[in-house]
């Protein structure tokens, strides 16, 4: 299954590969580099697919626990100063996508959407410290009455030129759910309260509306 971000440029590409196969066969005479022609173009049809592929993930619904909006690997567990939207403290979690990754975005807490705001910006590597603030970016913000609110910030990388952000003000949203798309590779950074545990480690991969990020200190 893939993700409908995808339609239009899968088909495309199956499009231009058809036609490519069609030129190879006609115009090279060389059967070894015919084939080795052949081999690259389906290797890219194949990268294409593998990026926009959209998995049916098992979110168990829980509003004490803060999921993964996405696929990928932990890169940074700090605590930041949020100066766009809380203006105060937070954990920070990012999580780093390479290409290969699943790239759909999805809501980390269930609620109501209380902030939904587009920054274009640069395209930094998605590593790079100034990559949050500078790069193009969007923050969303889910409230729910269990967890408070939880902020989460899709972060355009070296490749990736385009995000798409599907979170509009008072939406009422379910964990786990499409939040957007984020094309050829990028980070996600979630910002939590400062008294979440943070259920993960450096470098651990994570699954997108499946594993647990955060959860609440029971008291």
């Amino acid at each position: 299954m893939f993700h409908k971000e995808g339609h239009k440029i899968i088909f495309s590409t199956f499009v231009i590969v058809v036609a490519s196969f069609l030129l190879v066969d006609s115009f090279i005479s060389l059967e070894w580099l015919r084939m080795l022609v052949m081999i690259f173009l389906l290797i890219f049809l194949i990268l294409i697919l593998q990026f926009f592929r959209n998995p049916k993930r098992n979110t168990i619904v829980n509003d004490k626990h803060v999921k993964s909006p996405v696929d990928g690997k932990v890169v940074v567990i700090e605590e930041v100063f949020e100066n766009e939207y809380f203006k105060e403290k937070r954990l920070q979690i990012s999580v780093f996508m390479s290409p290969l990754n699943v790239h759909v975005t999805r809501y980390p807490i269930g609620g109501k959407v209380v902030f939904s705001k587009y920054h274009p910006g640069k395209y930094l590597v998605a590593w790079h410290p100034k990559a949050s603030e500078e790069n193009e970016r969007t923050t969303v913000v889910v409230e729910n009455q269990t967890f408070g609110k939880v902020l989460h910030r899709q972060i355009a990388g070296a490749l990736a030129k385009r995000i798409v952000n599907y979170a509009k003000i008072n939406d009422n949203v379910t964990q786990g759910t499409d939040s957007g798309f984020i094309k050829f590779g990028s980070r996600v950074d979630l910002f939590l309260p400062l008294n979440a545990k943070i259920n993960v480690h450096l470098h651990q991969k994570v699954k997108g509306g499946e594993s647990i990020i955060a959860e609440l200190h029971e008291k």
